[in-house]
C-alpha cells in the first residue's frame, strides 16, 4: 500500500470495513442468494459437490505453481440461485464476478434462474466452477489502494497501473481491433484463459461430455474452451441465435457470451501470438506471474529481448498517462 502512515491506516480502516459488512447480494436485488458451500452441501445430485472438488484440486496445483498460494475462500462467494424476474444465469451474467473492495464474489447458477433448472447437474457445476476459478485469480492478484480525499482508490493491479483521479495506463483498444493494447483486455484475457483450462480438465476427469444443442452446448464449449470461429459466428448472428435459445430467455446471454469470446478471449489469443512469436504460451505464463507477484522483471525483460528495450512501456502505456510505471510502486 502506498501513502504514509495515516494514509494507510485509514485505507485500511475503511477496507476492513467494507469487508466485515459486505452483503453483496445487495448489487442484485432480483436474486436470492446463497453462499457456494451451502449451494454445494444443498444439492441433491452430489454432482455439483464432486464436480467443484475436483475443480479446485486441479486450480491448487496450478495456481500454487503460478505464484498464488492463497485462493478465494468459498464462504466470499454468493450465489445467485434464483431470480425474481427472468434471466440466464451463469459465467456472462450481468454485473457478477469479482468484488476487489469487499474481497468477496457474486456469481449466478447456470440456466434460467425464474424456474427450476432443466440444465443438467453436470453443465451447472462445470459454469460454476469456471467463474469460481476465474475469480480466484482476480482475488489474487496483486493490488495497491490509495486514497483521493475520501474515496479509496485502487492505484495498481497486476501489470496495471491508475492515477488518483482515475486515468488508466493503457489507452482501450479501438473497435474492431483484432488484437490488443490494453492491459485491462490483457489481464481479464489471461485470467479466464486459466480458469477455462482448469474446468476443461475437471470436466475430463469427471468424464463430462458435451450437450447435443442449444444454449447447453454452448455454454459447454465456452466454459471449456472450445468455442471455434463458426461458433463466434453464429452467436453474432441474431436470427441463428435466437433459434439456438430454443424459446428460453437465453439469448441475450448467449449474445452476451460471444461478444466476451470476441473483445476479450479472441483479442487476448491474437495478442500472444503476434507478441509471443512462437513462445505465447510462456508469455502468458509470464504474464500471470506478473499479475500475481506485482512485479514486472521477468516479464519487461522477456518482452525486450524479442522486441527491444522499454518494450513494455512502448506496447502499452497511453500518450495520456502522466502517472507511475506499475514497476515503479514501492509496496509498504
Amino acid at each position: 500500500m502506498r501513502g504514509s502512515a495515516t494514509e494507510q491506516a485509514a485505507v485500511y480502516e475503511r477496507l476492513a470495513s467494507l469487508r466485515a459488512t459486505a452483503a453483496l447480494d445487495r448489487t442484485h436485488p432480483e436474486l436470492t442468494v446463497s453462499l457456494l458451500p451451502w449451494v454445494l452441501s444443498l444439492d441433491a445430485s452430489e454432482r455439483l459437490p464432486e464436480i467443484v472438488a475436483c475443480g479446485v484440486d486441479l486450480l491448487a496445483g496450478r495456481y500454487a505453481a503460478l505464484g498464488l498460494g492463497d485462493v478465494l475462500p468459498t464462504d466470499r462467494v454468493w450465489v445467485g440461485v434464483r431470480s425474481s424476474s427472468e434471466g440466464w444465469g451463469g459465467f456472462h451474467y450481468p454485473n457478477q464476478g469479482d468484488r476487489h473492495l469487499q474481497m468477496g464474489a457474486i456469481i449466478t447458477r447456470y440456466g434460467d434462474l425464474s424456474a427450476d433448472s432443466a440444465t443438467s447437474p453436470d453443465l451447472v457445476a462445470l459454469d460454476l466452477f469456471r467463474s469460481y476459478a476465474h475469480d480466484c485469480l482476480h482475488y489474487g492478484t496483486y493490488r495497491q489502494y490509495r486514497l483521493w480525499g475520501t474515496k479509496i482508490v485502487r492505484s495498481r493491479y497486476g501489470i496495471n497501473a491508475r492515477t488518483l483521479d482515475g486515468r488508466t495506463y493503457s489507452a482501450p483498444d479501438a473497435d474492431g481491433t483484432r488484437s490488443t493494447r490494453n492491459l485491462g483486455i490483457v489481464m481479464e484475457g489471461a485470467t479466464d484463459r486459466e480458469a477455462k483450462r482448469i474446468t476443461r480438465q475437471a470436466a475430463k476427469r469427471g468424464g463430462i461430455v458435451a450437450p447435443k444443442d442449444g444454449p447447453d452446448l454452448y455454454a459447454f464449449r465456452d466454459a471449456t474452451d472450445r468455442l471455434s470461429f463458426s461458433d463466434l459466428t453464429t452467436l453474432h448472428d441474431p436470427k441463428v441465435r435466437s433459434r439456438l435459445a430454443q424459446g428460453t430467455v437465453a439469448d441475450a446471454y448467449l449474445a452476451s457470451m460471444g461478444s466476451y469470446a470476441r473483445d476479450v478471449g479472441s483479442r487476448y489469443t491474437a495478442f500472444l501470438r503476434e507478441i509471443g512469436r512462437g513462445a505465447a504460451e510462456d508469455l502468458h505464463t509470464l504474464i500471470v506471474r506478473a499479475m500475481v507477484s506485482g512485479s514486472l522483471a521477468s516479464l519487461s525483460g522477456w518482452l525486450d529481448q524479442r522486441h527491444g528495450t522499454g518494450a513494455f512501456t512502448a506496447m502499452f502505456r497511453a500518450a495520456s498517462y502522466r502517472g507511475e510505471e506499475p514497476g515503479n510502486s514501492v509496496n509498504i
